[in-house]
């Protein structure tokens, strides 16, 4: 500390200046979507670490197996303190991540006075760190990667002093900063293995046994200290190590809340992301920062080349090429291991601190390469200048810099982001669209009884935020108000919107108004409807209402609607449809309609373009327990049973039906997936096509209703085009609670059952085997769904390899494997499949199923000639 004694004073002079900063704008920032999540795994960490051991068993995996040493932190504080009310809760929050913001900058600040010896150029590489628009925001609201990217630094600082003393306990110290790294995220295996990799070297080029021992004890430290950590930081792991440690890596390499996102108009899928992190990290970083950062890059590797033996022993250079390591190998790692990354770089933020460290480098490397110290001291001062316009375009952008884009893409064409990228996925702009409703209520049409809206967690969590005097303005009067954040959206919102929040003129957040829905409702009077249902649908201009008279307040609280919408022109779609089909859009009716006399009354906004037809889907079993249970009764006739496990399942007007007579609430609220097999490959989603199959999840809550004799029913509405088959079921995240998979064309091989009825088949297996107009059909009876759960295994030899592709000749046969419930169905106590076969002469068959045991039957026979 007492080399570091003279620089104290500017040192701690700007840091005084960002906190200062920070304290100014520390209430412009709102609720994010993760927040929520996170204190919730602080609040039952701690519980379980108060003796509770069923806190952890029950919980989400995002609260069981993520680290919780930084929340908990967060959360130790507000109690010590007595800080109480979610605005003081919050507001603590964003100080707190941002405290630990400012201190991830001092230790980069620290170890760049480490590396170059220059006050000037440690303060800048400290303003860099600080002044990355998009982590300047997210330094108030995102416990998780700022965490991560402020123990990565210290990491990196603790790397380098244990480097430079060579001590046992340095390097037992590292592997504890190493061990709780990897527990906040997976990304921290990169130092995990670096650091043994750099003691290996150290190694070979010992100069005797005594340095070698030393080597060896050190990493051994470094090792336990790491594992001892990580184990001690995650409670979750205390009970079963072995056991939940393989969830924990595969449950992060396969995460269950990975999403899909925008990038460049079309949907980025989520393992394509490593090939597109080099691109979002450069569009969304300050460009003269990246000039220096490649020119510290390239000259790490210049010297390196000039001077390979310093590069590899314990030096300063070697240092330098392991912030270049962690920059590079970071985005190989992600290509290599593809965890469960998305929304832009987020999961990546802890590269700028290495890429901070290599520009302030590339400053100094610019320096030296200019002869001239006038030339000199102009570097410095581009890199000053560079650091004043950052600091200017955050402040354009202030408080949405988590939306920040440089110039190398469009941001004068309005809305051109929009429909390019993902901007918001936060949402703490929700917080100034409720400030600015808060201020213009009066703009809000006629409110008379209205339902009070059931506003989701985001907007009661941001309501709560808000200072008293806002808030009060608020209550009763959201029922009429909506906020919304699709970026995708492609319908028309001019008409309702009433307030835009912007970045670079691309709408991040839209506060719309419901229509005057009594002028709504008169409109209605003496016309005839488009459709009757559960309610009337009329065509207004610009969107369709909605009318039930009379009604129940219930029915507008609880019913939603789909809808889809068939454009005359596929050119209206947005870029991202590609031509296909608009997808259907479902809304709750209670934030698009209210109940007056008597009455329910929506209005759901349509396209801007011209619409060639639009399709609703009503959802009549959730209006209202007695409305459920009579549609039950009165069309069970007539729906078609497909499989039966914890639920029944039928098929009913182009929706999936799960009906359980005696509901556990408790049981229902676990996450259902449907899995729909396309008959054609192409009418699958792009992303999808590869498997054939489009996934679904959804909530119970927001498809199904619970009765009063204790039953429950959910609806899902299926995709348009032809399906072969669905699988569907319940998700825990260990596994499957309960599976069904069918076919969605049952009555086609109950035909083919008949044809052969009775017939003497060529062969006999578990199955009878049939040939009918060139299809192979397999049939049983009695058959149970068991019978069918193996995979079949069908291999066609013709009389000519030649006439097989290519692929196959190697191998003197088709395979055409297959799953019962893609190729067969089950009705009363009888199972039938129909395989087409080739239409090349066939000599032989074999068949039968098999599974990881091996084989479980066979069949084989000729093919007579016709």
């Amino acid at each position: 500390m007492r080399t570091l004694a003279p620089h104290w004073g500017a040192l701690l002079a700007s840091l005084a200046l960002f906190l200062i900063a920070g304290l100014a704008v520390l209430d412009d920032y709102g609720v994010t979507v993760d927040e929520i999540g996170n204190a919730l795994r602080a609040t039952r960490v701690w519980s379980f670490l108060a003796g509770n051991e069923e806190a952890l068993l029950d919980a989400p995996y995002f609260v069981r197996i993520y680290g919780p040493s930084f929340e908990l932190a967060v959360l130790f504080v507000e109690r010590s303190l007595g800080i109480e009310g979610s605005r003081g809760v919050y507001l603590s929050r964003h100080l707190l991540i941002h405290l630990s913001f400012l201190t991830g900058g001092l230790f980069v600040y620290l170890l760049a006075l480490r590396l170059f010896g220059g006050r000037l150029l440690a303060l800048f590489a400290m303003s860099l760190f600080l002044l990355h628009p998009r982590l300047y925001a997210h330094s108030f609201f995102n416990g998780k990667d700022i965490a991560f990217l402020v123990a990565f630094i210290i990491a990196l600082y603790l790397a380098h002093r244990a480097y430079r003393r060579d001590t046992i306990v340095a390097f037992a110290l590292l592997g504890a900063a190493v061990g709780a790294l990897v527990n906040l995220r997976i990304m921290g295996l990169i130092l995990l293995a670096a650091i043994p990799s750099l003691r290996a070297l150290d190694f070979v080029f010992a100069s005797g046994w005594a340095e070698r021992k030393r080597i060896l004890l050190a990493a051994g430290a470094f090792v336990a200290a790491a594992g001892l950590a990580f184990f001690t930081l995650l409670p979750y792991l205390w009970a079963d190590p072995l056991g939940r440690g393989a969830e924990w890596w595969t449950t992060l390499f396969n995460q269950p809340a990975s999403r899909n996102g925008l990038f460049r108009s079309l949907i980025e899928r989520i393992e394509d992301f490593p090939a597109h992190l080099p691109v979002w990290f450069s569009i969304t970083s300050p460009p003269f920062a990246l000039l220096l950062g490649l020119i510290g890059g390239a000259t790490i590797h210049f010297r390196s080349a000039r001077a390979p033996r310093e590069a590899l022993r314990n030096t300063r250079l070697r240092f330098g090429l392991l912030l270049a390591a962690c920059f590079a190998l970071s985005i190989l790692a992600a290509a290599a291991l593809n965890p469960g990354f998305h929304f832009d770089w987020r999961h990546v933020y802890f590269l700028w601190a290495p890429f901070s460290l290599l520009a302030a480098l590339g400053v100094r490397g610019l320096a030296a390469a200019l002869s001239a110290r006038r030339l000199r001291a102009a570097a410095y001062g581009a890199a000053g200048a560079g650091l004043a316009a950052t600091l200017a375009s955050m402040a354009l952008v202030h408080p949405n810099q988590q939306a920040f884009f440089n110039f190398s893409v469009d941001r004068v064409t309005p809305e051109y982001l929009r429909t390019q990228y993902v901007m918001e996925y936060w949402r703490h702009p929700m917080r100034q669209a409720l400030e600015w409703l808060s201020n213009n209520i009066d703009l809000l049409p006629d409110k008379t009884a209205p339902v009070a809206r059931n506003t989701d967690a985001m907007t009661r969590e941001n309501i709560a935020f808000l200072p008293d005097s806002t808030r009060a303005r608020l209550a009763g009067n959201l029922s009429v108000a909506l906020i919304t954040n699709d970026q995708r959206e492609s319908w028309a919102r001019s008409a309702r919107a009433l307030h835009r929040v912007q970045v670079y003129g691309n709408t991040v957040l839209t506060v719309e108004r419901k229509d005057d829905l009594r002028a709504v409702y008169a409109a209605t009077r003496g016309r005839e409807p488009v459709a009757v249902a559960a309610y009337d649908a009329y065509r207004l201009d610009g969107a369709v209402a909605l009318v039930m008279e009379p009604c129940d307040p219930a029915f507008i609280e609880q019913a939603h609607v789909t809808l889809r919408v068939t454009p005359v022109d596929s050119g209206d779609l947005p870029p991202w449809r590609d031509g296909k089909p608009d997808e259907p859009r479902r809304f709750r009716l209670i934030d698009y309609g209210v109940f007056f006399d008597g009455a329910c009354v929506a209005s759901i906004p349509l396209p801007d373009y011209p619409i060639a037809e639009f399709r609703l889907v009503w959802r009549p079993a959730l209006l209202a327990s007695e409305t459920a249970r009579a549609t039950i009764a009165a069309r069970n006739g007539e729906w078609r049973s497909l499989a039966r496990s914890a639920y029944d399942v039928y098929l009913a007007d182009g929706e999936i039906v799960y009906v359980q007579e005696q509901c556990d609430p408790a049981e229902a609220e676990r996450p259902f997936r449907v899995s729909v097999f396309s008959e054609r490959a192409v009418d699958s989603p792009e992303r999808r096509r590869e498997w054939v199959r489009e996934i679904h999840n959804f909530e119970f809550r927001g498809h199904g209703v619970l009765l009063d004799d204790g039953a429950c029913v959910a609806l899902f509405p299926l995709p348009d085009y032809p399906i072969a088959g669905i699988r569907t079921g319940q998700y825990a995240d260990n596994g499957a609670v309960w599976e069904a998979a069918f076919s969605a064309n049952p009555e086609l091989y109950a035909t083919a059952y008949r044809a052969v009825a009775g017939s003497e088949p060529p062969a006999r297996g578990a199955f009878d085997l049939h040939l009918l107009d060139g299809d192979l059909v397999y049939v049983k009876e009695p058959c149970e769904q068991t019978d069918t759960d193996a995979r079949f295994f069908l291999h066609v030899v013709p009389d000519r390899v030649s006439d097989l592709s290519e692929g196959r000749r190697e191998f003197g046969f088709d395979n055409l494997d297959f799953r019962f419930f893609l190729n067969g169905a089950w009705f009363d106590d009888q199972c039938a499949a129909r395989v087409p076969l080739p239409d090349y002469p066939i000599a032989f068959i074999r068949t039968g199923q098999f599974s990881g045991d091996g084989e479980i039957w066979s069949a084989e026979f000729a093919v007579a000639e016709p």
